[in-house]
């Protein structure tokens, strides 16, 4: 009898061992025939499906993602054996790739049906909550302090232009909509209490450069500061957004998206009795140039 018990113990456990090798070996000509149909440039907007939130338009916005991961792709990357973790229908890779000069580690999605793999989404910002494992847990996995300021910035501006601007422009016109998203008043006034160390215009500035690099993640140079004249350099999370996430690019156009930012950087400026010019350099680096 206990013969019995441990040969059939034995049984199911080589089944559960074989199916899982099976599953592993699927998944991973699943990112093998992804692999090549990206290299050869043959993925085409029939390999993709976006989460249903997104719809069937973000298509070839994710297509020109896979491009641009194609084009930047150091040699080695084609043959990197990915981190495989499927959850029922969906198999998310994880794999270091090349991405301007520097590797970065992205998570690429599937779904599957019947036999047949669909690309979803890519996403170079995950958070490795799956090694939650005993409870009760009160410390959690965490991401790099600028995967941070990314996440802050693409939900701040994703409700900003979503759930806010669009609405109401598309309600009440897009003068109206601008008008409510300025708070150039307040933002002086937090410059004016928590920098009391410098005149008030000249406390604007020096708050303006603190509030964006320290609170935003943004990259600023302070390039000139003086009476009447200061020269602020940006690299913003603002205008990253537009051309990185998938889901700006199709409600707004680039044109009314800068229109948010200008709107609100000049009625700040105004309210600090600065007349603000604003300039664009490649990749919307920003160049705020102040005079009085």
């Amino acid at each position: 009898m206990i013969n019995r018990v441990f040969l059939t113990f034995f049984i199911v456990v080589c089944c559960a061992s074989c199916y899982d090798i099976a599953l592993c070996q699927s998944d991973l000509r699943i990112w093998n025939e992804f692999i090549g149909a990206l290299k050869s440039g043959k993925m085409s907007v029939d390999r993709i499906r976006p989460h249903k939130q997104l719809g069937d338009e973000y298509k070839p916005i994710l297509l020109g993602y896979l491009d641009s991961v194609r084009t930047q792709a150091a040699p080695e990357d084609w043959t990197v054996e990915p981190e495989v973790i499927r959850i029922d229908d969906r198999i998310q890779y994880i794999i270091p790739w090349s991405t301007r000069g520097q590797k970065i580690s992205y998570c690429f999605s599937f779904v599957t049906e019947d036999s047949q793999w669909y690309f979803q989404h890519l996403e170079a910002v995950f958070i490795r909550l799956d090694k939650v494992h005993s409870l009760p847990a009160s410390d959690f996995p965490d991401i790099s302090d600028q995967q941070k300021n990314w996440a802050r910035e693409e939900i701040y501006w994703s409700f900003v232009v979503m759930n806010f601007y669009l609405p109401v422009a598309k309600e009440k016109g897009k003068e109206f909509a601008l008008g409510l998203l300025k708070d150039g008043g307040g933002y002086f006034v937090g410059a004016k209490t928590w920098v009391p160390f410098a005149a008030p215009q000249k406390a604007f500035i020096l708050y303006l450069c603190w509030e964006q690099e320290k609170l935003r993640g943004n990259d600023v140079m302070l390039i000139k500061l003086e009476e009447k004249e200061a020269i602020v350099e940006l690299t913003t999370h603002f205008f990253a957004l537009y051309f990185t996430a998938a889901h700006l690019k199709p409600r707004i156009s680039l044109d009314d998206y800068k229109q948010i930012f200008e709107t609100i950087w000049r009625d700040r400026a105004s309210n600090a009795g600065w007349i603000l010019d604003i300039q664009y350099t490649r990749e919307y680096k920003v160049i705020f140039h102040f005079r009085r």
